[in-house]
């Protein structure tokens, strides 16, 4: 694959691809899935119809990201039809990225080798952990061994671009026991690292036990060493670190496609419950797979709501984006986009962050450092209240 920080910089549009179907949903995740897979037919027959409806935005894609849910719980022909379905109806560059999710116990090893003859060429194992305490707390159904397995799947079908997530900061988590994790995943040399500090979203089952008090998370300090170590590790064994939870193992690593989400780069998301934006607008289907498919049938597009961002809400996306990543935000065409000075409008906050050594700032670009990512919301809010 090659991929240059150019091409992932670009105005090309990315395609996200919701599959909203879990065999079991996981206690801390509060992305929409449901386990009635008796929809499952229904639901590719709305999405053939989504892509057709949209086949007439102005865009050119150069990324297709499947995701959920648990996409390895469609069968390779599946995938196969959403990607030509796709390919039919949009513009797309000739090397794009094809990205599919996969969980470990849902997949076989020759589901993966048609996933690859489909045209997908880069995969993301959703491993979060290899130690089975940890899998079981965080309610996964595959076990360490059936992680290995589909990692070596991935590499004996033909997969160059390997990525595997994984999830820390859980409550009692020690540095050993999380260095484990890395050290087990490393071993496979994969292409991509997405490393998630465990998050209680409200509504989910373990935010429900933390309102409780049944779960004490882990304290903001620990948390914030397993960040460093983290960051330490990965980057010593070289890894780029190139957006707050993500690490790449060259540039042309980078998925192409979350880069996107980080760059005011346009992206259509189909699916129950999927985001899309093409400035300056955001939209965003409905989070209801039923209401979903009946709104397809009746021929009308799944819409759950939708907002135009003024100036100072585009401001501000690009303030918190920019900080997230290695690049930072790039003064010069900040400045050029909204018309502003850049050090003058914050020039508050750039003072005191950089005096406590939470931020660097060129001509060219203001980045956080490694200490500054500890506190990316904070500092990102201190920018957001001076717009």
């Amino acid at each position: 694959m090659s991929t240059t920080d150019n091409k992932i910089n670009s105005n090309n549009a990315g395609l996200y691809i919701h599959v909203p179907f879990c065999i079991k949903k996981c206690p801390y995740c509060d992305f929409y899935s449901v386990t009635d897979i008796t929809l499952r037919k229904k639901y590719l027959q709305a999405l053939h119809l989504e892509i057709q409806m949209t086949g007439n935005l102005p865009l050119t894609f150069d990324t297709i990201y499947i995701g959920g849910g648990t996409p390895s719980m469609l069968s390779a022909e599946s995938i196969n039809r959403i990607i030509e379905s796709a390919r039919r109806t949009y513009r797309f560059l000739p090397d794009s990225e094809v990205t599919i999710e996969v969980n470990p116990g849902t997949v076989t090893r020759e589901q993966l080798r048609d996933y690859r003859q489909a045209g997908i060429n880069r995969i993301n194992i959703g491993v979060q952990s290899f130690r089975p305490e940890n899998l079981d707390f965080l309610g996964r159904i595959h076990t360490a061994m059936e992680a290995r397995q589909a990692i070596e799947w991935a590499r004996m079908t033909g997969f160059d671009n390997v990525g595997i997530d994984l999830i820390y900061a859980l409550p009692g988590q020690s540095p050993d026991s999380w260095k484990r994790d890395l050290d087990a995943a490393v071993v496979y040399a994969p292409q991509h690292l997405s490393c998630y500090t465990l998050t209680f979203e409200p509504g989910t089952p373990m935010g429900k036990e933390l309102q409780a008090g049944s779960i004490r998370p882990l304290e903001e300090k620990a948390a914030g060493d397993l960040f460093t170590l983290t960051a330490e590790y990965l980057t010593g064994k070289g890894y780029e670190h190139y957006e707050v939870s993500n690490f790449s193992a060259a540039a042309a690593f980078k998925s192409r496609h979350n880069c996107k989400y980080w760059s005011f780069a346009p992206y259509l998301g189909l699916g129950p419950s999927a985001h899309s934006f093409m400035e300056p607008e955001r939209f965003w289907n409905t989070p209801d797979v039923s209401n979903y498919i009946k709104a397809l049938e009746d021929r009308h597009l799944p819409r759950g709501g939708q907002e135009i961002l003024n100036r100072e809400q585009l401001m501000t996306e690009a303030v918190f984006l920019g900080l997230r990543t290695a690049e930072g935000i790039d003064i010069g065409r900040f400045e050029r986009k909204f018309d502003v000075r850049f050090q003058d409008l914050f020039a508050k906050v750039l003072e005191e962050f950089q005096e406590k050594k939470l931020l660097e700032v060129t001509a060219e670009r203001c980045t956080l450092t490694h200490s500054g990512l500890l506190l990316l919301d904070a500092i990102a809010a201190s920018f957001a209240d001076l717009i």
